[in-house]
């Protein structure tokens, strides 16, 4: 999903609606034994209403909304132009640890780009060039910066959505144009922010739905630095049904059975409607996926066309989604 699209769209809504390759060093292993449920058992039940701080008020109306079900993930993005955003330079960080320091249950969700200009539209050849420098460690420090910022504000525990849908065409992170190193990159980075003293942060690898412009498992980094395997999921093609998009290879199945082989819960980061248009059968089947398979948390993308909440467009699926979470059943 283009960060580009997902600022402008949460832009007008809100004005409409108010490791390691040659280190020397070994890795820690990784912590999905640890409870990454922030609440114990029950799925963080979160979505995506801004990247800033009107993203952390807005989830009190959210709140609402759904008769005061609590919203225990909240969700979003760093900007991938520079180098400075990437090390955590938006002040709404300090908003969202606010939110986060409240209630000892909620889970921050932070999406980090690998690389700046991540929309920039670079070509593949340099693409390529990035990945293999990030992975001799260029950018450890960018990195670590990061991850002193995080334990800084109190986020040590923060949920790292590292070079989301990596098996798309559009970010620079992308790994299609050299999977090997992108991979050793991904253990870089990670390698880079644990070495911050009193983190402990979650890594979670996060493709898209489906093929894309690569298989998603070609670019796994290994056991060692995933601590969550996730999903970016919407209405939209490849899967013409949603049973579609569950059985489709590199689907819904797909990633709870890889998930499951080693041995890591699962996510959905983003996911919502699309293509589609106001589908309250994708979103009681979508739903009713997320409820049966318990991922860590699940987010969805609240603005138009993909929500139910900032977004008029979709009443049907908005009815779907209130009955579903709310604490009190819409009648």
């Amino acid at each position: 999903m283009s960060r580009r699209r997902r600022w402008t769209a949460g832009a007008c809504t809100a004005a409409i609606t108010v490791g390691l390759l040659v280190t020397g060093g070994a890795l820690a292993p990784a912590r999905h034994d640890a409870s990454a449920r922030a609440g114990g058992d029950e799925i963080a039940v979160g979505a995506y209403l801004h990247y800033g701080t009107p993203g952390v008020d807005r989830m009190r109306g959210l709140s609402r909304w759904l008769g005061g079900t609590e919203l225990r993930a909240g969700h979003t993005y760093l900007p991938g132009d520079t180098w400075a955003n990437i090390e955590g330079a938006p002040d709404s960080l300090e908003s969202w640890a606010r939110w986060r320091r409240e209630r000892p249950d909620r889970l921050f969700v932070l999406n980090v780009p690998m690389l700046q200009n991540n929309e920039g539209g670079v070509p593949d050849r340099r693409v390529a060039e990035l990945l293999r420098s990030g992975a001799r460690g260029a950018n450890d420090q960018h990195f670590r910066r990061l991850a002193q910022r995080l334990v800084g504000l109190g986020l040590p525990d923060t949920v790292i959505v590292l070079g989301w849908e990596m098996n798309g065409f559009n970010y620079t992170h992308r790994c299609r144009p050299e999977p090997e190193s992108w991979k050793g990159y991904w253990r870089r980075i990670v390698a880079a922010m644990r070495s911050v003293e009193g983190e402990r942060f979650q890594f979670d690898f996060a493709p898209n739905r489906g093929i894309d412009a690569i298989a998603w498992t070609r670019c796994y980094p290994g056991d060692d630095v995933v601590d969550i395997i996730g999903m970016d999921s919407y209405d939209q093609p490849p899967g013409n049904t949603f049973e579609e998009q569950v059985t489709q290879p590199y689907g819904l199945q797909h990633q709870v059975d890889f998930a499951r082989q080693h041995g890591k819960p699962i996510s959905y980061p983003e996911w919502g409607l699309f293509r589609r248009g106001d589908n309250p059968a994708y979103m009681r089947n979508m739903l009713g996926w997320i409820a049966d398979h318990e991922p860590v948390y699940q987010s969805i993308t609240d603005y138009c066309p993909h929500g139910v909440w900032q977004c008029t467009k979709n009443p049907r699926s908005a009815r779907v989604f209130q009955e579903f979470l709310s604490t009190h059943r819409v009648r």
